[in-house]
């Protein structure tokens, strides 16, 4: 199962759920027995890089994120010391 094959949400995999789309309407009958299957597992693999791209940047972000904190967490730890 694939998520929903809107073009704007998958700018990496255009071209693939484009050509996957028209596979499927020139072949409404024999793709269910395998016309498109070469499409769908590259459309797959487009995903899965598309996620790891999305899963590596929001990484990023988190890692900034948690350093502003702790950063935040220090200094108010050394007002309220004083």
């Amino acid at each position: 199962m694939h998520p929903p094959l809107t073009l704007h949400r998958h700018p990496m995999c255009v071209e693939i759920i484009e050509e996957f789309q028209k596979c499927h309407t020139d072949h409404p009958i024999a793709k269910f027995f395998g016309q498109c299957t070469e499409l769908k597992i590259k459309l797959d693999r487009c995903f899965r890089e598309e996620k790891a791209l999305k899963r590596k940047a929001n990484f990023e972000r988190s890692k900034i994120l948690k350093e502003r904190i702790q950063a935040h967490r220090k200094e108010m730890t050394e007002k309220s010391a004083e």
